[in-house]
């Protein structure tokens, strides 16, 4: 599916996209949209009709709604946000800038607007934020067949209808009952004496977390929000429940790394890497390249100085350029190793020296496998075994060096607050190639007295 829908866009072949869509199974297009890039979903987007494009939208992840948003008309953009269920539209609107959100807010309908503020005054993380107001709710001395019209009535603008929960007049809750038990009752069987009484409930200031476990626990579909006079106000359903544990799980990766806030704070340097504008941009990333460059002006001023090794034996500057891209590359493996095992908190950073020191003796025995290798076919095409020997071991020193700062460099910028998407590589690279070329010519001037 993905690849018929890139043909047709590289074809901008719109007309065949559109019958295709219109043609196509919902999760065929749901699993493709996904694998697209931004401006690829935007295109496919607005080619779908109306309600399709609405579920597409509603199963989306929050940072994929939020790109399109950025990508309608603000009349577009409130369609989409009005039509999303209410738990759903507040998790999207704590996303957008506070200002965005405002305008959001005022454009909705009064029905709608209301309902999103009563969750939006909960605070976040609890069961008052995420819960939705649209249930099914019944009232006890109603017979099954009443009940049974009644659902009917209303199912179609409820997110779940498995669960039916019963309210006395005070909107108390008295019980609850499934549809299949509605269904199967005798049709002048009175709903108070078929509904299952004193449900398991959760007040809207418990913790989402808990409220997701509880949900995991008891095998439910649905768990009813209560406030403090016990009056049922919501209900948080399975889907949402999954989504916290998901969100949670990732979070706590993150606190058992030691890096607590690091989930936010990389989203916002990723947000102005992306998104910022030039001089945001500049202010990042300019200050490592400057370091950068100097560091390739010290290692010119270090070739200069062994200036007469190269003139004495020519062959000494064929190998400069491996040594240096061996360690980069190295370096680079590193750097990325640590970063995503701290990411996924296979590294905890409070026993940091273990896995430097791994680290290490990995680079290390890389280096000695390597460094034969190389030295070897050296010595061979220059005819000369202390040509060899010199390439050698500075292939492995280098490696071994390129190793220990691909760990090193990237936790020190993570302690000290800095963006080391940005900072890791051009540290690395400029000690490593400074330190580099000082060890190849010293082992240069040592194995071939020059």
């Amino acid at each position: 599916m993905k690849e018929r829908i890139l043909t047709c866009i590289h074809n901008k072949d719109m007309d065949n996209l559109k019958a295709m869509l219109a043609n196509a199974e919902e999760m065929e297009i749901l699993q493709a949209f996904y694998e697209l890039s931004s401006e690829e979903q935007v295109i496919v987007f607005r080619l779908l009709n109306k309600d399709f494009a609405l579920w597409i939208f509603e199963e989306l992840e929050t940072s994929d709604q939020q790109n399109l948003i950025r990508s309608f008309t603000e009349e577009k953009a409130i369609e989409m946000i009005e039509e999303l269920p209410p738990d759903d539209r507040v998790r999207l609107l704590d996303e957008l800038p506070a200002k965005v959100t405002q305008k959001m807010l005022a454009a909705l309908s009064p029905e709608e607007r209301q309902a999103t503020n009563l969750l939006m005054g909960y605070e976040p993380q609890k069961a008052g934020r995420i819960m939705t107001p649209e249930y099914v709710h019944l009232h006890g001395n109603m017979t099954a067949s009443e009940a049974l019209e009644a659902v009917k009535q209303i199912a179609k603008d409820k997110e779940t209808i498995y669960t039916l929960y019963v309210v006395n007049d005070s909107r108390k809750l008295d019980g609850v009952l499934t549809l299949r038990e509605l269904l199967t009752a005798n049709p002048n069987d009175k709903i108070e004496t078929i509904m299952k009484v004193h449900p398991v409930t959760v007040s809207t200031d418990t913790d989402q977390e808990e409220v997701a476990r509880l949900l995991k626990k008891l095998d439910l579909l649905a768990i009813p929000v209560v406030d403090k006079e016990k009056r049922l106000v919501g209900i948080i359903t399975v889907d949402d429940a999954i989504d916290i544990l998901e969100e949670e799980a990732t979070e706590d990766i993150f606190y058992q790394a030691g890096l607590g806030g690091v989930k936010n704070l990389e989203a916002d340097r990723s947000e102005v890497m992306v998104r910022g504008n030039l001089w945001k941009i500049w202010k990042v990333r300019l200050p490592f390249l400057i370091i950068t460059l100097a560091a390739g002006l010290v290692a010119g001023v270090v070739v200069a100085g062994f200036e007469e090794a190269l003139e004495s034996i020519a062959a000494v500057a064929i190998f400069i350029p491996l040594i240096m891209d061996m360690g980069g590359n190295v370096g680079t493996q590193s750097s990325t190793v640590f970063v995503r095992g701290v990411v996924l908190g296979h590294i905890d950073i409070d026993k940091f020296l273990k896995y430097i020191l791994k680290e290490v003796g990995i680079g290390f025995s890389m280096g000695v496998m390597i460094g034969i290798a190389a030295g070897a076919i050296a010595a061979i095409w220059q005819g000369m075994p202390m040509l060899g020997l010199a390439v050698g071991f500075s292939v492995m020193f280098t490696m071994t060096l390129a190793s220990l700062l691909g760990f090193l460099i990237p936790y020190v910028l993570i302690k000290m607050n800095v963006d080391q998407a940005a900072g890791s590589a051009p540290i690395i690279t400029s000690i490593k190639d400074v330190a580099g070329l000082i060890i190849y010519f010293v082992l240069v001037l040592t194995f071939l007295n020059i």
